[in-house]
């Protein structure tokens, strides 16, 4: 078997509402597979994260990064852009997961290569069917890169 099944996914969720991050927790909590899922409010600490810095020096890197676009102190689209012309960390899938359904935001974010742009819900159980059919398909049927970058 390979070694990579058994080790646990590493998802770094940029969300600033302690709310949706609690609901993203519990929908990935009873996951099909093992993950573990790192919280950051902001976007100058979602950087930290990925590039292992400040606070985050022994931060995984992630398999997964799950954004929202309105953040603090740097917005979604600046962590988007930064990440993806990044030649370490570009590789890294992120999917825009925001309340946003405007074209503007939506086209802008493919530019900026987003791997998906998944709409927040405002029900909560349509938040858990969302946030389970990113895990679905981003966990189970997608093959991500290796930790060690591509």
């Amino acid at each position: 078997m390979d070694a990579d099944v058994l080790k646990p996914v590493d998802i770094l969720l940029v969300e600033d509402n302690p709310g949706d991050a609690r609901l993203t927790r519990e929908a990935l909590k009873d996951s099909k597979i093992r993950n573990n899922l790192w919280v950051v409010e902001d976007g100058v600490e979602a950087m930290d994260f990925v590039r292992r810095t400040g606070k985050h020096t022994e931060a995984p890197r992630p398999d997964l990064i799950l954004l929202d676009l309105n953040l603090p102190r740097k917005s979604g689209r600046e962590v988007l852009a930064e990440i993806k012309a990044d030649e370490d960390l570009k590789s890294i899938p992120v999917v825009v997961l925001t309340i946003s359904k405007a074209d503007e935001d939506i086209c802008r974010a493919y530019k900026l290569h987003a791997n998906c742009y998944v709409t927040k819900p405002l029900d909560f159980n349509q938040f858990l069917t969302i946030t389970k059919s990113i895990e679905d398909f981003w966990l189970t049927i997608v093959r991500l890169p290796p930790k060690t970058g591509c």
